[in-house]
């Protein structure tokens, strides 16, 4: 119901006061110079209310209130890189979370995905009185890291458009992302593999995570925090349940070779009451699982391999699969990979493969 009020000014003109109070939502109000305008916007905005498609409320609400909301939500919490997007939500706080939600259009978006592309990048530093702080960097963020950010407003708009009924749009949406770069490819070749596998035997923890890592292609992650009641020494398989993965989806993993005989021979002597294959030392037991870092470094010195992560244990895993005449959708599942984007990186591993199937389907048609 509406209702329009007169007013008389100082100056002698009169002016309308407009109150729209509709059941189920707030009442909205706003004054015009002319008695049709009054009434074209009483027009407008009970149309717009009834049909589900009004956002007054975008002028009550700032981007802070919104990221409250959000991070107090189910969909936030439940998510494995909430600690991530809570430092990325942090950002977006920082240089608009007063702003209200109606004035967060595409163009301010923008505005703070050029600021994050020319911010220099910061690092941690102890000082020498003990206190740590963090000081720039000449290093600037890649176009992937940016588009993680961009990301995490998206989310947050999402949900105040979906489930909160705050905004009409994703302002993200309507925002060019930057480029991405098509993916680190780093492997171990055949000369670089026996040198590092060799310098990993001096330490029975790092040789079976990396020989587990390389013949699974699991992640750091997934591997380092396998128990034992994900283990079927019978079959020969660990059980990555949902919800423990990067992707949330169940995956088995296949246990061969050396892999599978340190893994039979620990069992003989594993805790009972410590289910962890890599569990943490007593003097770190708040850790997840035992850290391996120093020794893999050591690893890498002593075989002389530079530019090697621990994530390119993964990578070397699709290429020799590739280089092997797996498919890139065979190689999709092992790996967990949702798109076949990820896995196509690979694909100039194998093209002695392009001709193997040109040549079979070239005598398939009698035309060899």
């Amino acid at each position: 119901m509406a209702s329009i009020e007169k007013r008389k000014l100082d100056d002698g003109t009169s002016s309308y006061r407009v109150k729209i109070r509709l059941k189920g939502y707030p009442p909205e109000s706003a004054t015009f110079a002319r008695l049709t305008d009054a009434r074209e916007w009483v027009k407008k905005i009970e149309a717009n209310m009834k049909a589900g498609r009004h956002f007054g409320v975008s002028k009550r609400h700032t981007l802070n209130e919104l990221i409250d909301s959000y991070e107090k939500s189910s969909q936030h919490n439940e998510l494995k890189s909430a600690a991530e997007m809570r430092t990325r939500l942090d950002w977006w706080r920082k240089h608009y979370g007063k702003k209200l939600l109606q004035d967060i259009t595409p163009g301010v978006v923008a505005q703070g995905r050029d600021t994050l592309n020319n911010e220099c990048l910061t690092v941690r530093k102890r000082g020498g009185d003990g206190s740590v702080s963090r000081v720039p960097i000449e290093k600037k963020r890649s176009g992937a890291t940016t588009n993680r950010f961009l990301a995490a407003l998206s989310t947050a708009c999402a949900y105040g458009v979906k489930e909160l009924n705050w905004i009409e749009r994703n302002p993200v949406e309507r925002v060019a992302k930057p480029k991405e770069n098509k993916g680190r490819v780093r492997f171990l070749d055949d000369t670089e593999l026996p040198r590092f596998l060799s310098a990993c035997r001096k330490h029975p923890d790092l040789y079976l995570a990396v020989l587990l890592s390389l013949t699974t292609g699991g992640r750091q992650s997934e591997i380092m925090g396998l128990r034992w009641g994900q283990i079927d020494l019978k079959t020969g398989r660990a059980m990555l349940y949902a919800g423990t993965t990067k992707n949330n989806d169940a995956r088995v993993l296949p246990l061969v070779g050396e892999a599978f005989t340190l893994l039979q021979e620990r069992a003989k002597v594993r805790s009972l009451s410590d289910d962890r294959i890599f569990p943490a030392t007593n003097k770190a037991k708040k850790t997840a699982f035992i850290t391996l870092r120093n020794p893999f470094i050591a690893a890498m010195k002593e075989a002389e391999i530079t530019d090697f992560h621990w994530h390119d244990l993964r990578h070397t895993c699709a290429s020799y699969l590739m280089m092997n005449g797996v498919s890139s959708l065979e190689i999709s599942k092992i790996l967990g990979h949702r798109t076949m984007a990820m896995v196509s990186r690979y694909a100039h591993l194998a093209p002695a493969r392009v001709s193997d199937i040109g040549n079979a389907l070239a005598k398939k048609m009698g035309v060899a």
